[in-house]
């Protein structure tokens, strides 16, 4: 297995594809709209300024600009591993006898569950995350915190951490996410563990992870669940549609009907600043900046990822897509 030593010597391949980036990274650099997240004290510390683009495809070529190796916690981004984890726990008939798949077109802290099977709507949202979270297996509270760092490992490639400012940050000021469990436990949805489950939930939010991380681990789910830099299976390849389905309906909360139209392929956000974008058997793309509109999307991300799927073809839907005939890789 590849260390993040070995990881970081990766040659950059030679084509189009870098120059563009360079390109896209210059271009909006200088954009300084949006906020950082301050809702979550330790989130509300971190530089505005800091930018960067990565592309992984699933031969393991890397494509890379700006703060690359920056590190950050990747928040909601992390829903969609702990779904992947969950269905392999337990399969997707069960899976969905606790979480549906249905976006809401609510905020991603919206306290709300479906009326009629009381369930959460899907699991990128936070109740829904909070319920997927629940379902991870082990016999406490430490071997489920050792199978999902574990799982993290496969995806990236190495070993990952939690920060803990940001996990007791969270856990602090967690009051919302509590509430929704409580909701949750009311109806049968999640087991009683109320707060072991809340703090894994805090701590995979609180996985560091950089930007180069981030488009290995969108390449592994374009690599039908082999990480194309370690060779490793992360996940079952039979889960990986029913990752990246959800991603393409509800991984951009409220603004995923506007990006399945614009961009056209499965993402999730975080309010980190994570963008994590995956074009099946292609490519992962990852783009991190702090700054982030009023739905906890970054702005310079979807700038990025419109232009990426305009000028390359990415979305899913479209008719004459250059990415099938390799044209995005000649000189």
């Amino acid at each position: 297995m590849a260390n993040s030593n070995q990881l970081s010597k990766i040659p950059v391949i030679a084509s189009p594809l870098p120059t563009f980036i360079e390109e896209l990274y210059t271009k909006y650099q200088g954009l300084k709209e949006g906020t950082v997240a301050n809702y979550i004290p330790e989130l509300a510390k971190v530089n505005p300024n800091l930018f960067s683009i990565c592309i992984v495809t699933v031969n393991g070529e890397v494509y890379e600009v700006g703060n690359y190796q920056q590190l950050f916690t990747i928040q909601s981004i992390s829903k969609v591993f702990a779904h992947g984890l969950a269905l392999e726990d337990h399969g997707r008939d069960y899976f969905l006898t606790r979480v549906g798949v249905e976006p809401t077109g609510e905020a991603f802290n919206a306290i709300i569950l479906d009326e009629q099977s009381k369930r959460p709507y899907n699991p990128m949202v936070n109740a829904g995350a909070i319920a997927t979270t629940n379902l991870i297996k082990g016999v406490d509270a430490t071997e489920r915190l050792n199978r999902m760092l574990d799982m993290f490992r496969r995806y990236i490639g190495h070993d990952v951490f939690v920060d803990i400012s940001v996990f007791t940050s969270e856990r602090t000021t967690g009051h919302r996410n509590r509430a929704m469990a409580h909701l949750m436990l009311n109806f049968g949805m999640i087991d009683p563990n109320i707060e072991e489950s809340l703090d894994l939930y805090f701590q995979q939010c609180a996985v560091m992870v950089n930007c180069h991380d981030l488009a290995v681990m969108a390449a592994t789910l374009a690599n039908k669940g082999i990480n194309p830099i370690t060779q490793e299976q992360a996940v079952d390849s039979r889960y990986v549609r029913d990752m990246l389905s959800v991603m393409y309906t509800c991984g951009m909360y409220n603004f995923a009907g506007e990006w399945a139209y614009k961009v056209g392929i499965p993402a999730k956000s975080g309010v980190s600043g994570g963008i994590l974008a995956v074009v099946p058997n292609q490519m992962g793309i990852a783009v991190f900046s702090p700054l982030l509109d009023a739905r906890g999307n970054s702005i310079r991300g979807v700038k990025v990822c419109e232009e990426l799927s305009q000028r390359l073809g990415l979305h899913l839907f479209e008719c004459d897509n250059p990415l099938g005939k390799g044209e995005w890789q000649r000189e």
